[in-house]
Order: C-alpha cells, then sequence, then structure tokens
C-alpha cells in the first residue's frame, strides 16, 4: 500500500492523519466496502502497530479478530476503528492519541 499510495508511512502518530485522510477519500469515491474490505484492515493493522510500537502493547486474537492489549491491560481495535473511519465514525490518529494516553 505505500508505494501504490504513494504515502509516507513511517509509524508514527502523525502518519495515521494521512492514514485518516486516505480512508476518507475512499469513502468519499464510494466503493463498496467488499472492495475496500482488506484495504481497510491493512490501514487497521498499521494503526495498531503504531500503537505497539509506543506503547509495548501486545497483539490478541481470537476466532479470527484481532485487539491490542496496552500495558495497562486496556484493549484497542484498530482494524474495527479502521471500518468505523469508512463509515465516517471514528479515526485511527484518535484512537492512538487515546491508546497512547495514561490509562
Amino acid at each position: 500500500m505505500r508505494e501504490g499510495a504513494r504515502v509516507r508511512l513511517d509509524y508514527s502518530a502523525q502518519s495515521l492523519w494521512r492514514v485518516d485522510r486516505m480512508i476518507e477519500e475512499i469513502r468519499r469515491e464510494g466503493p463498496p466496502y467488499a472492495a475496500v474490505q482488506s484495504v481497510l484492515r491493512g490501514f487497521g493493522a498499521y494503526a495498531g502497530e503504531v500503537i505497539a510500537r509506543r506503547t509495548g502493547a501486545e497483539w490478541w486474537a481470537t476466532g479470527g479478530e484481532h485487539w491490542l492489549r496496552t500495558p495497562d491491560g486496556r484493549l484497542w481495535d484498530p482494524i474495527d476503528e479502521a471500518r468505523r473511519c469508512y463509515g465516517g465514525h471514528g479515526s485511527l490518529r484518535l484512537l492512538c492519541r487515546d491508546a497512547t494516553a495514561a490509562g
């Protein structure tokens, strides 16, 4: 995705601004969810890795779903947040802000 979109994703919290904007641009184009599902999953996984690197969180998986558990015990679902962004109701940048705030 990085090369195809010609956007610099460097695992910084600031890069999530760009990811949120890319999701918004895709949403405005109006493709069916099925056509962008794997891209959204990738964006969510990227955001999760940003959070993991900033907080020391660990990935957890069950039943095909993936979450992050931050050291303070909170659970985060960045992949679902990417889906929410596509629906116009979420932000990976804000999820990262919340996840990296003291719990």
